[in-house]
């Protein structure tokens, strides 16, 4: 198999850091994994980038201070990354910052400039992932599931499908795989609301093993009026910004019984998504921060159909799949191959997503 080195670079709605991580792939298949880290913003830059996002498309004057910010935190991250495991990559696909995303209006805004970081690293960069899928009609996310249909393929000896990557970061998303037909879409609130709980009440920054949650008591009045909402009814292709759902309906709540209401409010969102797939799934390969929270894990072992289980189980990196991603998604690219299709974001039609950034240009 041919194919490039790329690394692939992407940090979340949480901002908790810049996950890198490198793979050989021709954009069909990885032939190698290589290595992977997560290597944390400048605290003021994560400030700014949190501050921002809550902003929900406002206070737009800052964002160009800030996208140098990213951009330079980013050239930092990389260089380190590059240096201390010997990569010289192909290309570097850039993500960039999440601080808004509006699909009804057709916008999404990723902060950083991938020009700047191809200069400073003196290598071919892939930036604007997003752009071309939401200028064909789509909604911009989910990128992932075209690297995990690839994943799935790679699992020698699997044959459980239909199976769900179900990705829970701060944004929780799926990607229903059957063979070659592939279904996917946000969900809903992932790790954001519970985490911006624990913080406002200054236990941390997020649930750490779902000890806070586990102490708690679900107000289920409040749960199935939040579980009532329109968006989680509707069948994808949908997308979601950070901020597109609220921790109102837990206010008043202690800590603990607020925090078990969120984590509950998390699993019947994702419960509520099996009556809008195709088929009954019979396995879920669970990704994401919201991986590591055993009681979040077992809540969703309880209402979920099929197996629910962590995606290392299967040797596949669940912090690291995201940035992989973004590299997969850059192999398309220079292979002509398309990221997004309708099935995945609603776009009109397949769409080769992402645009080359050379140095000195």
């Amino acid at each position: 198999m041919t194919g490039w080195s790329i690394v692939g670079t992407i940090s979340g709605t949480s901002a908790d850091g810049i996950d890198l991580a490198e793979i050989k792939t021709d954009g069909r298949e990885v032939s190698t994994f290589g290595p992977a880290e997560t290597i944390s913003y400048r605290p003021e830059t994560r400030t700014r980038v949190l501050e921002a996002a809550a902003k929900k498309g406002t206070y737009r004057e800052a964002w160009p201070n800030l996208a140098r910010a990213v951009t330079e935190d980013h050239a930092e991250a990389i260089g380190a990354f590059l240096g201390k495991h010997g990569l010289v990559p192909d290309a570097v696909v850039f993500h960039g910052q999440t601080v808004w995303h509006d699909p009804d209006k057709g916008e999404t805004v990723q902060l950083g400039d991938p020009q700047q970081l191809a200069d400073i690293l003196k290598v071919l960069v892939i930036g604007d992932v997003r752009l071309a899928d939401m200028a064909a009609g789509g909604q911009g996310a989910p990128l992932v599931p075209v690297y995990h249909q690839a994943l799935a393929r790679s699992l020698v000896g699997f044959r459980h499908e239909p199976i769900c990557f179900l990705n829970i970061g701060g944004v929780s998303n799926l990607t229903f795989i059957d063979g070659d037909t592939l279904h996917a879409f946000d969900i809903g609130p992932g790790n954001a609301l519970l985490d911006d709980w624990i913080r406002r009440h200054g236990a941390g920054d997020y649930d750490a093993s779902g000890q806070i949650s586990a102490k708690g008591r679900v107000s289920e009045d409040r749960l199935a009026d939040a579980l009532s909402h329109p968006f989680l009814s509707v069948p994808g292709p949908k997308s979601l910004d950070r901020y597109s759902f609220s921790a109102d309906f837990v206010e008043g709540l202690s800590l603990e019984d607020g925090a078990a209401t969120l984590l509950a409010f998390t699993v019947g969102t994702i419960s509520k998504t099996e009556t809008l797939l195709p088929k009954r799934v019979k396995s879920w390969l669970i990704c994401g921060g919201g991986r590591h929270n055993p009681v979040l894990l077992r809540r969703l072992q309880e209402e979920l159909s099929g197996d629910v289980v962590s995606a290392d189980v299967y040797n596949i990196d669940g912090d690291a799949l995201e940035a992989q991603a973004m590299a997969f998604l850059g192999a398309r690219l220079l292979a002509g191959l398309p990221t997004t299709f309708p099935e995945t974001t609603g776009a009109d039609g397949p769409v080769l997503g992402g645009r080359l950034y050379h140095p000195g240009e």
